[in-house]
């Protein structure tokens, strides 16, 4: 088995399996939900049967996918999926903001992304404070303002 792709690191969230995981060894799935719940004790999230499951397909550059679960083979050359628009609602869990952010990064278009990322900074601290998306802010943008 192999292990994380090395661009996966810096670009998916903390809490994804593909910080220590490689393809095909976790599941993709469209969105966050109640099904896939964060799971402290092993650092991601997961199904109730424990199959690890990345929940931002536009973050780990995979099409939604049971790979680990089902064995569906991991696509070879994908384009990466653009964020759909649940991505694009402001979570109700801080463990998804930063997920919620690149969407929103994504989805702007060039001429108005210091526009996206004002808007995005006020609504994020007002759900869950300024010292959380201060620090979500940082982490992403180093990533998301070099790729473009």
């Amino acid at each position: 088995m192999s292990g994380p792709l090395p661009h996966w690191c810096e670009q998916t969230c903390v809490v994804c399996p593909g910080q220590q995981l490689g393809p095909g060894q976790f599941d993709v799935v469209d969105r966050p939900g109640p099904e896939f719940a964060y799971r402290p004790d092993v650092g991601w999230r997961a199904t109730a049967d424990g199959v690890a499951v990345c929940v931002h397909p536009f973050r780990v550059g995979l099409p939604p996918g049971r790979y680990a679960s089902a064995g569906a083979p991991v696509p070879v050359q994908a384009p990466r999926p653009t964020p759909t628009a649940q991505a694009l609602e402001l979570p109700a869990d801080v463990v998804d903001l930063e997920g919620w952010l690149v969407a929103v990064l994504r989805d702007a278009p060039a001429e108005q992304i210091f526009t996206a990322v004002a808007r995005a900074e006020r609504l994020a601290a007002e759900r869950f404070g300024a010292k959380h998306a201060v620090a979500a802010l940082r982490r992403v943008l180093s990533v998301e303002l070099t790729s473009r």
